[in-house]
């Protein structure tokens, strides 16, 4: 009996440090768009992977495909797909192009989405930077979209459609952690939605 109740207590306290160190992890998990030239390792690169492959969808339809990328010449492509705003990718050790697939479900972006910051979150806990670029409703030009443009770039078939692509490399310098006294707190409501008047007006 004793050791019941000792396996139980241990059990407990571990689902607690479990709590304690996701929190950390998310306090710690910053956009990082500048990298180290250091390689992932085999082992990094497949725990990444996976971590989007245990991503839940709708349904179970696995309405995603991932495409990871760590050809140089390829990653400088793909830096290209939006003006100014995705060019660190060309010094990511590898990216991650998540696409989604209508046909399989109608929350294919969502599911894609949720793969996504595993990823991300995988990543930081091996100390590994990331970012999320977004490509849905973004252009490479005035009459291509960035997501056409990774289309033809990469073979990627319809209907998928890109969602983002997601950097990842060793990390040039740490951010400073997000701060727990800034959340908005505002954004949460309780039982319903609650109207915060501006300025000191009390209009209903």
């Amino acid at each position: 009996m004793l050791i019941i109740v000792l396996r139980f207590h241990v059990f407990r306290l571990n689902k607690l440090l479990m709590i304690e160190n996701f929190q950390q992890l998310q306090i710690k998990r910053r956009s990082i768009r500048k990298y180290t030239p250091e390689l992932l390792s085999s082992d990094e690169t497949k725990l990444i992977l996976e971590a989007a492959l245990l991503s839940p969808t709708s349904k179970n339809k696995h309405s995603w495909d991932f495409i990871a990328v760590e050809d140089k010449q390829i990653l400088k492509a793909l830096s290209l797909c939006k003006p100014h705003s995705a060019t660190f990718i060309a010094d990511a050790a590898m990216a991650v192009v998540i696409a989604a697939n209508p046909l399989l479900s109608n929350a294919c972006v969502e599911d894609a989405s949720i793969a996504a910051i595993n990823m991300q979150m995988q990543a930081e806990e091996l100390g590994i930077g990331s970012c999320w670029v977004q490509v849905r409703n973004r252009n490479y030009s005035e009459t291509i979209t960035a997501g056409e443009y990774i289309n033809d770039l990469l073979n990627i078939p319809m209907p998928l459609e890109v969602v983002c692509i997601i950097s990842f490399g060793k990390k040039e310098n740490e951010r400073t952690p997000a701060d727990l006294h800034n959340l908005k707190w505002e954004k949460v409501h309780i039982g319903k939605y609650k109207f915060e008047p501006e300025n000191g007006d009390n209009t209903e």
